[in-house]
């Protein structure tokens, strides 16, 4: 039988269904998250004991419902060690992974080293309880912009304040950092009474825990002539150091054009980092 169907009819119909099907596939592959906010990640006993550990030390939990092994950023936010609120970026949501915003406790309320300490509680807590959310514990990033960076660089370098955990801080997937502070925070320099224009590299320096073992390092900054202080020059020193120490997996980005608000153009370098260390996991 001869086919009566005009061609343009024909066409019409196949557009049709090509749509149908592709909008199915889009939707079976449509990825649902959930978030769960003011999660203590300090013991009962420990909320208990302290006042202000009760009312800062939590975080929040972004995470995928819909697939499993997924990645996590620990994200720590900005404020100088003295200001801020934990966070969940709106540039790092919908990347089929998962973001833990983690509050800590601020200077002058605490002194240093209180707010690393709370920093390594908050990644112990996700290496505990990641996985019954669906996640991968091998695939744990850190990251945090300014003051964020240095509690990054400090729990990620200097193996102690996650040991207090059992955790072996080389089991980290990556550690990326956002114009953070490579000597000694200029906020515990204040504590000692020592001007923010004069550096001061001690255990409390991210600079002095340069290591060839450490994971995977990102160091992003502004440009070197808009940045706050002398913040690239201090991130450039921390790679050489690095590179000299025998670690061949640290990269560092300068922004043209960016001052120290630099991270509209930092996150998807931070996204990109996750992805290429996940792909090389995944193989």
């Amino acid at each position: 039988m001869k086919n009566t169907t005009p061609k343009k009819h024909m066409k019409n119909l196949l557009l049709t269904i090509l749509t149908v099907v592709l909008s199915q596939i889009l939707f079976a592959q449509e990825v649902k998250y959930k978030t769960i906010q003011q999660i203590h990640y300090y013991h009962d006993t420990v909320n208990q004991s302290d006042a202000y550990i009760n009312s800062r030390c939590f975080l929040d939990l972004y995470y995928p419902t819909t697939i499993k092994k997924y990645a996590t950023i620990v994200w720590f936010h900005g404020g100088g060690l003295t200001a801020g609120n934990k966070e969940i970026p709106a540039e790092l949501q919908n990347k089929n992974m998962a973001v833990v915003g983690v509050g800590y406790r601020l200077y002058p309320m605490v002194k240093a080293p209180e707010y690393i300490k709370d920093a390594a509680a908050a990644v112990a807590w996700v290496f505990a309880n990641i996985e019954r959310f669906g996640g991968d514990s091998s695939a744990i990033f850190i990251a945090g912009y300014s003051a964020g960076g240095y509690l990054t660089n400090m729990i990620g370098l200097d193996k102690r304040w996650l040991q207090k955990h059992a955790i072996d801080a080389n089991r980290l997937a990556g550690i990326i950092s956002l114009s953070g502070q490579a000597i000694t925070h200029f906020s515990v320099r204040n504590e000692m009474g020592i001007p923010e224009t004069r550096p001061l590299v001690d255990s409390l320096a991210p600079l002095f825990h340069v290591r060839a073992d450490a994971p995977p390092l990102l160091l992003i900054t502004g440009d070197r002539e808009l940045e706050l202080l002398g913040r690239y020059e201090e991130n450039a020193y921390l790679m050489r150091m690095m590179k000299l120490s025998g670690h061949n997996q640290t990269v560092l980005y300068e922004l043209d054009g960016y001052d120290h608000g630099m991270t509209y153009p930092a996150f998807p370098l931070l996204i990109k980092q996750v992805q290429k260390i996940m792909d090389k996991k995944n193989k």
